[in-house]
């Protein structure tokens, strides 16, 4: 039963962006602390940005649906910036279509209320990523729009790969390369979360198993169309040296696997750096693991 929910609610998040739970009044502070997994030790906040600003590639791992993560993220570009770090933001809300439409709107060559129309911004767009295309507007920071269309990420988990190869002209919405083999720790994590797979016994095992596998081919074209996105943003920005900072949900980076591996193979001897935000009830209260410190290089905890 745990499966069939899980497989349901993936196909929604192919179809629809998540809808956070209603939100409190926001504060001026935000709780935090940061782990350096490197140094097995917690540091500070600027610490963590001096050190970042010498990355070629951030990913910064979010909860969807968690404000101070997202009021968290703004800091993040705005610490780089003060840092004089020449920047480009790439973010999985966005999808590789609309690209045309968010840089006229960072151009200042269309309304807010155009790109709102043409853009499919995700539906807590306002709150939670806003902030972070407005600061780019303002110092004119470029935007990827790094994602793979959800439609063609929802005909592969109900299809299989023959979905992106009859693409035709939009073959382009998607990584030229994709690499997606149904095995190693990433697929064996993805199972884990969509229930694992069904013991070779139970009914309809081989359609299960199946549609598991559709679902982490979905998920694959996602992470490699993204990683191309940051590869081809650090090549066309490689002078001088600008660090790309990617906003994605945790899962797609932690453990530098997903996108931040689709990346890290198209980018070879890049510096590649993982944040994971973490949101917990209790910041005093929590020391990582051997295996939660294998999460990224640096834990970002946070106050739900």
């Amino acid at each position: 039963m745990l499966t069939v929910i899980f497989a349901s609610l993936f196909v929604t998040l192919l179809q629809t962006p998540p809808r956070p739970a209603p939100r409190s009044a926001v504060s001026a502070y935000v709780p935090q602390r940061v782990y350096d997994t490197r140094h097995k030790g917690f540091g500070d906040f600027e610490a963590m940005l001096a050190d970042l600003a010498h990355a070629d590639v951030v990913f910064v791992g979010e909860q969807h649906d968690d404000a101070n993560t997202h009021r968290l993220e703004l800091a993040v570009v705005e610490g780089l910036m003060r840092r004089h770090v020449p920047l480009v933001i790439a973010m999985e809300m966005f999808e590789r279509d609309v690209q045309g439409t968010l840089d006229q709107y960072l151009a200042g060559a269309i309304t807010e209320e155009q790109f709102l129309k043409d853009a499919r911004p995700w539906p807590e767009y306002a709150t939670d990523y806003r902030p972070i295309v407005e600061f780019a507007r303002a110092h004119q920071i470029p935007v990827i729009a790094s994602n793979v269309p959800r439609r063609i990420a929802s005909d592969v988990s109900k299809t299989g790969m023959g979905a992106v190869d009859g693409l035709g002209v939009d073959r382009r919405l998607a990584a030229r390369e994709l690499s997606c083999p149904t095995k190693g720790q990433y697929y064996d994590r993805f199972l884990e979360a969509m229930g694992g797979h069904p013991a070779p016994n139970a009914p309809n095992a081989a359609d299960i198993r199946a549609r598991n596998d559709r679902f982490y081919l979905a998920q694959c074209v996602k992470d490699e169309t993204m990683g191309e996105s940051v590869a081809q943003a650090v090549e066309t920005h490689a002078a001088p040296r600008t660090t790309v900072v990617h906003f994605n949900g945790s899962f797609h980076s932690d453990y530098a696997q997903g996108t931040a591996a689709s990346a890290r193979r198209r980018l070879p001897g890049r510096r590649i750096a993982v944040v994971s935000v973490v949101p917990l009830e209790d910041l005093d209260r929590k020391t990582p693991d051997k295996g939660e410190r294998k999460t990224g290089d640096y834990l970002v905890y946070t106050l739900k």
